[in-house]
């Protein structure tokens, strides 16, 4: 059974959030290009999403650095290694599509690296936020580049 359940934010709107018994799924940011269909089948239970919507609650009050939360996000073994190294990227850090791209062994990978990071399911537990272009500048990002600099200003305290 696949369950979601919203959770309002007041620094970068409402979330959707997915999962089931393996784990979180997707988070979607309501301003988004193409959204996230709920399917008829998916229950909507709040319950079942208490822990994360208590760790993104600390998360957005500046308390939580670090999220613990059991993760199921679907995807290619390139993505998924793409995710686990922007899982290593510290709290209020950034790195370059280049550094995650060196971080998985595929130092000519930068692109794909790209593609991997916007296809990124769970945005924020998953920071893909953290990731900048070469030269610094903000790129691409699912929720906008609004709330990746709100994102990213937050961790900066």
């Amino acid at each position: 059974m696949i369950y979601y359940d919203y959770f309002e934010t007041v620094l970068i709107g409402t979330l959707t959030l997915v999962g089931d018994a393996a784990g979180l799924r997707h988070i979607e940011f309501e301003k988004k290009k193409k959204t996230l269909t709920i399917e008829k089948e998916w229950q909507q239970q709040p319950e079942f999403f208490n822990e994360v919507k208590a760790q993104l609650t600390a998360y957005f009050e500046g308390k939580l650095k670090h999220f613990d939360l059991p993760l199921a996000p679907a995807g290619t073994a390139f993505q998924l290694s793409v995710w686990e190294a922007l899982k290593a990227i510290p709290y209020g850090e950034v790195a370059s599509y280049g550094d995650i791209a060196k971080a998985i062994g595929n130092p000519k990978a930068v692109r794909a690296v790209g593609g991997a990071n916007a296809r990124n399911p769970i945005p924020i537990v998953i920071p893909c936020h953290r990731v900048l272009g070469s030269d610094g500048s903000l790129t691409g990002f699912g929720g906008g580049l609004t709330t990746k600099q709100r994102l990213l200003d937050l961790e900066r305290g």
